[in-house]
């Protein structure tokens, strides 16, 4: 399978057929804030799981096919382990997970199964589906996440969808090794009922705040994680201190110059 990666995009065939990667992401951002619908869906085993189930807490939502042999057992791999390193930090059962199989009928239970089996966690609270093919369309679009056959698989936008405990899309993660504190800090404001707007500087600020905080589990509280804190001060100090030697050696050529 020859794949063609972009920052937020995978192209997974070697057709010419062309996947409008901008359209896609702005389908997928307008969804932040939607209320996703109630769609029935089936585990592994075949049960039926109703979407409103996993009310109550925040929902990490990623799509996969399962005929994929690259791009997403990557991306599921990586997933893991930021699902991994939430649950060390958020404390276990904070947040729930569910990947969802999109190419329908291929992505039956029992294809799903062996993904997982596969490609899967240990975490007790990740679920692997397979949706109805008649509501896909609508449960795709509820997402903002969009997908085109080609003949060798498919493309498709490579996001993970965060979705709050009513049931609304709070951020769309992008990449397939997207940067672990972004998807922590959005779960961790959820889990401290504590959401902000994306993109401002408020959020920033934030997002620098939560990235100092860990899960104490025999508190059951959230504490300030010092070793953090204190790679941050040390980040800070390196690049102003690069930046103070950038600014002398200018000053001093620019003196040479007019001399």
């Amino acid at each position: 399978m020859l794949r063609w990666v972009s920052l937020f995009l995978f192209v997974a065939s070697s057709t010419a057929i062309a996947f409008d990667e901008k359209s896609a992401l702005r389908e997928s951002q307008a969804a932040i804030g939607r209320q996703v619908g109630e769609y029935a869906l089936r585990d592994v085993d075949g049960r039926p799981v109703q979407l409103k189930e996993f009310r109550g807490k925040p929902l990490v939502v990623n799509f996969v096919y399962t005929g994929c042999f690259q791009v997403c057992p990557a991306a599921t791999a990586f997933l893991a382990k930021a699902v991994a390193d939430a649950e060390r930090t958020l404390g276990p059962g904070t947040f729930r997970v569910a990947t969802i199989g999109f190419n329908q009928p291929a992505d039956s239970p029992g294809a799903m199964k062996d993904f997982a089996r596969r490609h899967g966690t240990g975490s007790p609270n990740w679920r692997f589906l397979s949706p109805a093919a008649a509501t896909l369309p609508q449960m795709v679009a509820d997402f903002g996440f969009r997908y085109e056959a080609t003949a060798a698989g498919f493309d498709h936008l490579l996001q993970v969808s965060i979705v709050d405990a009513d049931g609304r899309i709070y951020r769309q993660v992008y990449g397939e090794d997207f940067g672990t504190p972004q998807f922590t800090g959005a779960l961790l404001q959820l889990a401290q009922g504590k959401p902000v707007p994306a993109g401002d500087l408020p959020a920033w600020l934030e997002q620098v705040k939560l990235l100092c905080t860990v899960y104490d589990p025999s508190s059951g509280r959230y504490r300030v994680n010092y070793v953090v804190v204190i790679e941050l001060l040390v980040g800070a100090s390196v690049m102003l201190g690069g930046l103070g030697f950038v600014v002398i050696e200018w000053r001093r050529r620019r003196r040479r110059s007019v001399t």
